[in-house]
């Protein structure tokens, strides 16, 4: 850090932050830690957020919608002109790579924590971009990224690069207006559908061709850049891990990185950084080639002119507060370390935690999250090597109007094996009830094979998706502590003393005795549940000591197990089958007398079980409910049957739709449709009852039910 005081005095004393969620309140943390006073911004829909809540001021900007509120210039500029804010950080998306924003900061004058236009503008095209980095002497995939758009010109060229070759709108992003093309004749077709996608999302066709890489990591360079010509790289990080060209597990620094490379790659992201005048925080993106036989050879493929979702990661190996360096450069102050005063310090992972059902193709959740926490003392972990940036708390509402991050979970160790298996241990602890998450998903990609050995490139969810979304079955330890965990539950909502009113199996001079049916959630009415009955251990065992029977889930034979349950600190248990002891975080998913799923958490992975008392009648596995309710907030776009129209398990009901994804819901059985709750264009909230359904009714019984009272009657 600069010694001199005079170097460290604010040009600013008030900051607002253009943002949400978990960005908003990262930063708002390391400003006041420098003693600045912080603003927020506000959509309706955020009005009781976090970010609001911990800001010293906050300002209403406008509807939900972002186009009307986060994205509007003029609101967020007369925001900061209304608090005094000298400086505006703009975060991660929304306002943050505008140009315009960044002038009429410049015209206000407000300082804009980030770089100046002009820099946001070069890199803002890519073909201009590479053409730059061309000059600059940073390497580049070979490839076309000339102004002549001519069709049969961009067919030479890509013959000449040679096939399968990626074609690529020069004015995109997120995937779209981009195809690969594996040979000459599907050339023209992948050109016309890229222009087209490219026109509608950017107004812009104009498209450049790079050749193929079959096997790329991605790996990008933190880069630090102040107004007095000094530039350093905080070193690399590997981001490989993707779907649908978004980001979910990150790590740094990249495995596998020879110190040659990794000043290589640093020196060449440095150099694309001055050559635009740049000045903060940026990251430049490489394609490393990750092919066989291959010489470590890397190819810039963008820079993203602001902070990156993943800087923790970065942060954690360096030690270094990359928003305070944001701070200090915004405020005319020189970078704080050199080039040769910057160090690594063992290895950090990020996981991105979203609302969402991995196995349901990713599928956004929404509504009230009833509860999040990170258990570390349950799960035993060192708080300094585990970090939880989050934008929410218990009681916070997930909107259906923003994107479903809900935090991001960093972790450190001295080596990428105890950073990873922190990692794992920090996702079984995470406590996330209300919405369903990607949790599970996370901890299947951490503790794959593939994954811990670090064979990684961009395709790693696609080449293993089989393994990473496959049913895992019930398997005896998972159905037999899932047993355990539900019938702790029902000795807890045992509130009496009379036997009568007991639920726990209470029998008259006899042991205790349970049936409980489970089944997994990901193949609900298709999967044979598996049955379990628990008696109370006799002949001198503890009173926690059970004998399971487990049959069913298609097994041929009855299962014996011996069983027990400890509560450990926080939601972590102690389960003992048959001698072996496993200590695992769990927990009961709803409310009330409904909290029928099981959560199961441990390093190995998550397990989700229904389950369902089955003491008195079993009424089978097919036992349908009358309602069906909805999965998510959202807005119902279409009702495909009528009333009392007979359906057959399976058929579509109802289309809704949430973030811009929809979702059809079917039919649980043959029956019939008794009636709607919704019509089209309501916007329902999770859980919500959305139809009446009947299973196994005909058309007219539906209809008759349905009828009104004086036609009822009328017809008696």
């Amino acid at each position: 850090m600069s010694s001199n005081p005079s170097d460290r005095q604010p040009r600013f004393d008030t900051l607002l932050v253009a943002n949400r969620g978990e960005i908003a309140c990262r930063v708002m943390a390391t400003a006041r830690a420098m003693g600045l006073k912080t603003v927020a911004v506000y959509s309706d829909a955020d009005e009781g957020a976090r970010h609001v809540r911990e800001a010293d001021e906050a300002i209403r900007i406008g509807p939900a919608p972002a186009r009307e509120s986060y994205l509007d210039v003029d609101k967020v500029i007369a925001a900061a002109r209304r608090s005094g804010a000298g400086a505006i950080h703009p975060g991660y998306g929304f306002l943050s790579e505008n140009e315009a924003f960044v002038s009429a900061c410049e015209d206000a004058g407000i300082v804009f924590v980030g770089p100046p236009a002009s820099s946001i503008k070069a890199m803002g095209d890519k073909s201009a971009a590479k053409a730059r980095m061309m000059d600059a002497g940073v390497p580049l995939v070979p490839g076309y990224h000339g102004d002549d758009q001519d069709d049969d010109l961009l067919k030479r060229e890509a013959d000449a690069i040679g096939y399968p070759v990626l074609l690529k709108a020069s004015a995109g992003g997120g995937g779209k207006g981009m195809r690969v093309v594996e040979n000459a004749d599907e050339f023209q077709a992948a050109l016309d559908g890229c222009r087209r996608e490219s026109r509608a999302a950017f107004n812009d066709d104009r498209m450049l061709i790079e050749k193929y890489l079959s096997q790329p990591r991605h790996v990008e360079v933190q880069v630090f850049c102040d107004s007095h010509g000094g530039g350093v790289y905080l070193f690399e990080r590997d981001c490989s891990v993707q779907r649908r060209h978004q980001k979910v597990l990150e790590e740094a620094p990249a495995p596998g990185m020879t110190l040659e490379l990794r000043q290589a790659m640093g020196e060449a992201a440095v150099r694309a950084a001055q050559e635009i005048g740049y000045v903060g925080a940026g990251t430049v993106e490489f394609l490393l080639d990750a092919s066989p036989g291959q010489d470590g050879s890397f190819y810039f493929m963008e820079m993203n002119t602001r902070l990156q979702v993943e800087h923790p990661v970065t942060e954690m190996i360096t030690g270094q507060d990359l928003v305070e360096w944001q701070l200090r450069v915004a405020m005319g102050e020189r970078l704080p370390l050199s080039q040769d005063e910057l160090t690594i310090n063992g290895h950090s992972f990020e996981a991105r935690l979203y609302a969402e059902d991995a196995d349901q193709d990713f599928l956004p959740a929404t509504g009230l999250l009833s509860h999040f926490s990170l258990d570390l003392e349950g799960a035993s972990l060192d708080p300094t090597r585990v970090r939880l940036d989050s934008g929410v708390e218990s009681g916070d509402m997930v909107s259906m109007h923003y994107d479903p991050m809900l935090a991001k979970l960093i972790t450190h160790g001295p080596d990428r094996a105890s950073a990873l298996a922190t990692l794992n241990r920090a996702l079984a602890a995470l406590d996330v009830r209300g919405v369903v998450t990607n949790r599970g998903f996370l901890q299947r990609l951490a503790t794959h094979p593939d994954f811990q050995a670090a064979n990684l490139d961009t395709r790693f969810i696609e080449r293993h998706e089989d393994s990473l979304f496959a049913s895992r079955g019930l398997d005896q330890d998972s159905l037999a502590s899932a047993a355990l965990v539900a019938l702790h539950q029902l000795s807890r909502e045992c509130e009496s003393d009379s036997p009568w009113d007991r639920h726990d199996g209470f029998r008259l001079n006899g042991p205790r005795q349970i049936r409980i049916a489970l089944c997994d959630p990901r193949e609900a009415l298709d999967a044979e549940p598996a049955s379990l009955a628990l008696v109370e251990g006799r002949h001198g065992a503890s009173d926690d000591a059970w004998q399971l029977s487990i049959s069913g889930a298609n097994r041929d034979e009855v299962q014996k197990v011996s069983a027990s349950l400890t509560d450990l600190p926080g939601d972590a248990v102690a389960i003992t089958l048959d001698g072996h002891r496993r200590r695992l975080q769990a927990r009961l998913v709803g409310e009330g007398k409904e909290r029928n799923e099981i959560v199961l958490s441990s390093p190995e992975g998550e397990v989700r079980l229904y389950w369902r008392r089955i003491d008195a009648i079993d009424h089978g596995q097919h036992e349908v409910e009358s309602t069906l309710t909805a999965p998510m907030h959202g807005t119902v776009v279409a009702l495909l049957v009528a009333p009392g129209a007979a359906v057959a398990k399976g058929d579509a009901l109802m289309v809704m739709e949430a973030m811009k994804m929809e979702h059809t819901l079917t039919a649980p059985a043959d029956g019939a449709v008794a009636s709607f709750h919704f019509a089209a264009g309501d916007t329902v909230g999770q859980g919500d009852v959305l139809l009446e359904f009947d299973a196994g009714a005909s058309p007219t019984e539906a209809q008759s039910e349905t009828q009104p009272e004086t036609e009822q009657k009328e017809s008696r």
